[in-house]
């Protein structure tokens, strides 16, 4: 059979669609009983149930995973960045209180390679499932000539819910004297990659598939560590200490992404109040201790580039501070006193 000319100039239509059949069994682990219509269509259907809620508040944001792709693809291991960015996307609501409802993709690609795009759709589908969010939709692109043999882009939106008068609000409920509880990590996450592969493999000329003792793994193994998924611990935190009518305990969180610390926390502080973080009050991990032993980057930089073995903040009120702590460990995640709020103007300090 003669070949299609589009296909010949690099964009498989037929191919595409053979894939893209695979995906109402791929994604059927993520349906919600809200979606209609079917997976395919020029528009994603969700009919959110308004009665569960007074004033529903819908929240959403767009992301990506950054450099963490080079990682990818060096290890030619791809079915764990659509769990990363879904985690990744689902944190950034979940400081706001919302529950995550509904997920969409987007894939961009020189040629479709199959069991790439498979991987990262499972990647997806298994994000989505552990958060209770559906991947309702998205878009795959096919552009010969964008990109370099064997890579790809990806990117997410997320939309999800919360209740008007529970919408977390640090500006207004976080006082001076506040503790500051930091959730651990599981390594990099997805932001820093650039720094990092720049001191892992240029200055101390480790190859993806090397293996370190001090980090008891190969180093591509450890940058590829699944992004973590605080949004059910957020939503089973907010259910017990937070009371309709009282104050609340848990009053705001920081996703600590790009900008470490010092850029994330000040986004949910009052303008006369600052956070201390610090130093040596949690468990770094093996990477980060790596980084900043052998790296020569100033202190500053590190806690502002990378996470440091800290992927939230939580602020809570002090007296509730260690029923906090002991619950968050029960919940499975590691967690420390690492801080407090002071007098201030609005910023984080880490000394």
């Amino acid at each position: 059979m003669k070949q299609k000319a589009y296909a010949a100039a690099g964009v498989d239509i037929d191919l595409g669609n053979k894939v893209k059949g695979t995906l109402p069994k791929l994604l059927a682990s993520t349906h919600r009983r809200e979606v209609l219509g079917k997976v395919g269509g020029f528009g994603g259907l969700f009919a959110l149930d308004v009665r569960k809620y007074r004033q529903p508040v819908l929240v959403s944001s767009v992301d990506g995973v950054g450099t963490k792709l080079k990682l990818a693809f060096a290890m030619d291991q791809h079915d764990t960045i659509g769990e990363d960015l879904v985690n990744h996307c689902v944190n950034d609501i979940a400081v706001l209180g919302a529950e995550p409802l509904f997920f969409l993709d987007y894939l961009g690609t020189g040629k479709l390679e199959p069991h790439v795009f498979t991987d990262i759709i499972k990647g997806f589908a298994r994000g989505c499932a552990a958060n209770g969010c559906t991947l309702i939709g998205g878009e795959t692109a096919q552009m010969p000539g964008f990109y370099q043999t064997g890579e790809y882009d990806v990117s997410g939106t997320i939309v999800g819910v919360v209740e008007k008068s529970r919408m977390l609000n640090g500006q207004k409920s976080v006082r001076r004297g506040d503790a500051v509880i930091g959730i651990a990590s599981s390594g990099l996450h997805t932001n820093g990659y650039s720094l990092a592969r720049k001191i892992l493999f240029a200055q101390l000329k480790f190859k993806p598939r090397d293996f370190v003792p001090e980090l008891h793994n190969t180093v591509g193994k450890e940058l590829l560590k699944v992004h973590v998924s605080y949004g059910p611990l957020v939503q089973a935190l907010l259910k017990k200490f937070n009371r309709a009518g009282q104050p609340d305990r848990v009053k705001a969180f920081a996703h600590i992404t790009g900008g470490g610390f010092v850029d994330n926390i000040p986004r949910v502080l009052p303008a006369k109040c600052d956070v201390v973080i610090r130093k040596g009050s949690w468990n770094m991990g093996p990477l980060f201790q790596l980084l900043a032993e052998r790296g020569g980057v100033d202190d500053a930089e590190l806690y502002q580039v990378f996470n440091m073995g800290v992927g939230m903040v939580a602020i809570v009120a002090a007296e509730r501070a260690d029923a906090a702590l002991r619950f968050i460990r029960s919940q499975k995640h590691k967690a420390w006193l690492i801080g407090e709020v002071v007098k201030g103007t609005g910023e984080a300090r880490v000394q």
